[in-house]
């Protein structure tokens, strides 16, 4: 028999190598494309997590900040927008019309978008009237001046607001709650608690029903009463 003395490799030796190359590169190709994904995945979590916190932390910070005067409510909502009076960051700069709402947009994950909108600092009673007019305005019909003012803070399939008034739980629209005295000063007399509840999509790994309470830092003694 005739031995093969060239150190070649045949046609076949490389066919079968190139096959394992191929293979090896088609595995790792998908290995590195799940790592991506998965990075990607937690990135948008991490994202929207830190997005919704911050907003949940600038709704407190509004509801804390409440400044209430005759003539001046601190509180309104309507069942869609709800309007603060606020000091500013620095009080004696003057204060700030805020509002929150939820508008809707298919487009969007859950259908909506949870929003905050901010007006100028305002130093006059006229100043404040038009801001706490345009509130209103932006969370009906908004045009591109006043939606300018505001920001996105997260997507919402929808969300619902509660006070504590009286000892217990309540609509903010229920008779109780709207038909709540003044103070001695003739201002309006704010809830002792605002639960907020804000239904989460279930994009990037928030979903569920979440519920936050704020208590007014004043309020003497506990709240009572079960959950709304």
């Amino acid at each position: 028999m005739q031995r093969r003395t060239g150190t070649g490799f045949t046609l076949v030796e490389v066919l079968v190598a190139m096959v394992i190359m191929a293979l090896m590169a088609l595995i790792s190709w998908r290995g590195l494309d799940a790592m991506l994904r998965t990075q990607s995945g937690l990135q948008q979590r991490a994202d929207g997590l830190s997005a919704l916190q911050a907003g949940l932390a600038q709704w407190q910070v509004d509801l804390g900040r409440i400044a209430s005067a005759p003539g001046m409510p601190g509180w309104d909502w309507d069942g869609k927008v709800l309007r603060l009076t606020r000091e500013d960051a620095q009080p004696e700069e003057g204060l700030r019309v805020v509002a929150w709402s939820w508008r809707a947009d298919a487009a969007r994950p859950g259908g909506g978008d949870w929003l905050r909108w901010q007006s100028t600092l305002l130093r006059t009673q006229g100043q404040w009237q038009q801001a706490w007019q345009e509130a209103r305005s932006w969370s009906q019909t908004p045009t591109a001046a006043l939606r300018s003012a505001e920001i996105a803070v997260h997507p919402l399939a929808g969300w619902q607001l509660f006070v504590h008034r009286g000892g217990s739980w309540t609509n903010p629209l229920s008779s109780d709650a709207v038909n709540t005295p003044a103070t001695s000063s003739g201002a309006v007399r704010l809830p002792d608690a605002v639960r907020l509840v804000l239904d989460l999509p279930g994009t990037g790994g928030l979903s569920g029903r979440l519920t936050l309470d704020w208590v007014r830092p004043t309020l003497s003694g506990s709240l009572s009463g079960g959950g709304a």
